[in-house]
């Protein structure tokens, strides 16, 4: 890209001078300094808002790792265990529906009533 030489630059403050007049240059001039230092004042502060959002992120992946170390044993029993129970409620169940003179009164499913009568 070729480079701006010294005609063109008298050129162009010509013309601003032209466009502006002598007196509304120096105003303009200090305008544009006051808003390219603003604008290098907000990107430079979202740029450390970034960077501050990216730690605290690192930090908050960092921290549930060590989690799982203090995580306590769970206290629901094993998917198998669950599927031994319902296989075995379900087989009660059918005995029951098999043989209605067994059924317990007032149609508690089988393992219910054993419990009601443990608890008594």
């Amino acid at each position: 890209m070729p480079s701006l030489g010294p005609m063109e630059w008298i050129l162009i403050l010509l013309v601003l001078v032209l466009l502006f007049g002598a007196k509304k240059l120096p105003d303009t001039a200090k305008a544009l300094g006051q808003s390219l230092r603003l604008f290098k004042k907000e990107t430079t502060t979202l740029r450390e808002e970034d960077e501050a959002r990216a730690a605290q992120s690192a930090a908050a992946t960092a921290q549930p790792a060590a989690a799982p170390q203090q995580s306590l044993p769970p206290v629901t029993p094993s998917v198998e265990e669950r599927l031994r129970l319902l296989e075995e409620e379900n087989a009660r169940l059918r005995t029951a529906q098999a043989h209605p003179s067994d059924a317990p009164p007032n149609g508690v499913p089988l393992s219910q009533a054993q419990k009601d009568q443990g608890s008594l």
